[in-house]
């Protein structure tokens, strides 16, 4: 079986393993990579760009090599590629716990649980919620699912399409270390540089791609591609920036404005301003539903392209 068949059918068969049921709540390989994460930083740390360097370099690099020797064992063998590269997108993906996690919250504050809605919010983002009443909690929510559809699910299947099974880890590896130390903070300013800088590299055509296909599957496609290019670059992040107001004007709502983390205020631009309300409970269902059609057009979107690359290669 070719290359790029393999992927079509693991990766279908891997989101679709997400879909029916999501992370497993016990020895998840994400988690056991960032124990391990963890553990090269305890030994690796210091204050200094070219150590995180070289922390990126060892769990990146040794993820993805461990990958690809995986990957090379089986070539020869199209149902393990196949099981492989299923196994490999359904433990990288995370579509359907970003669901759970957002309808949660916003079962909470439908029920008027606002606690319950803070205590929860760090499960999905790095947020401060104890400052935050119930709209700005929703709005939290949107965010992070549509940063999130990205960073969980579309990027992930685009470096699949790309690299195959090391491109699937390499991609997840690269995302979880930015999560990790790539924020700005004392400890990680410089140490985390080189993880931030390369999960930007990483994320750039997922990122794109999301806001794409939110375009074509918001409903309001016109409104997206004016939020996208009016308020993408008004954004901090550059691949966050195109996916929020792209959701932003399919959804109809104002996203960003003040925030916290960790202690630190942002006073981001607020995107889709002009034409955008703000965010009501509702509009949780309403981006978790965009969320999942996003993600079920970028596997199409990525097995056709892998399979046209493959009989232009042929």
């Amino acid at each position: 079986m070719r290359a790029d068949r393999i992927f079509a059918y693991g990766a279908a068969a891997g989101l679709i393993g997400d879909l029916l049921l999501g992370d497993p709540r016990r020895g998840h390989p994400v988690a056991a990579f960032g124990r391990a994460a963890a553990g090269a930083e305890d030994r690796l740390w210091r204050d200094h760009r070219g150590w995180g360097a070289l922390h990126t370099l060892v769990c990146a690099g040794g993820a993805t090599a461990a990958a690809a020797l995986a990957a090379r064992a089986v070539r020869n063998r199209p149902a393990a590629a196949v099981a492989l590269t299923a196994a490999a997108t359904w433990a990288v993906v995370g579509g359907t716990s970003l669901g759970r996690e957002a309808r949660a919250i916003g079962g909470a504050l439908e029920a008027g649980d606002v606690e319950l809605a803070r205590e929860r919010l760090p499960h999905l983002c790095g947020r401060d919620p104890h400052a935050l009443d119930g709209a700005q909690i929703a709005r939290a929510v949107v965010e992070s699912v549509a940063e999130n559809t990205s960073d969980a699910v579309v990027g992930a299947l685009v470096w699949g399409a790309l690299g195959g099974v090391p491109g699937l880890v390499g991609f997840r590896a690269v995302n979880t270390l930015d999560a990790m130390v790539g924020h700005k903070s004392p400890r990680y300013g410089r140490y985390g540089w080189a993880s931030a800088r390369l999960d930007d590299l990483a994320g750039w055509p997922g990122a794109r791609l999301t806001a794409a296909l939110a375009v074509a599957a918001g409903g309001r496609p016109r409104e997206a591609v004016r939020a996208w290019r009016a308020d993408a670059g008004k954004h901090p992040s550059p691949n966050a920036g195109p996916v929020e107001a792209a959701f932003a004007g399919a959804l109809g709502v104002r996203l960003g404005g003040t925030l916290a983390y960790g202690g630190r205020v942002e006073h981001r631009p607020v995107l889709n301003g002009e034409a955008g309300r703000d965010v009501r409970v509702a509009d949780i269902e309403r981006a978790v539903r965009l969320s999942r059609r996003v993600s079920v057009l970028a596997l199409g979107v990525c097995a056709a392209g892998r399979l046209a690359w493959g009989r232009r290669g042929r």
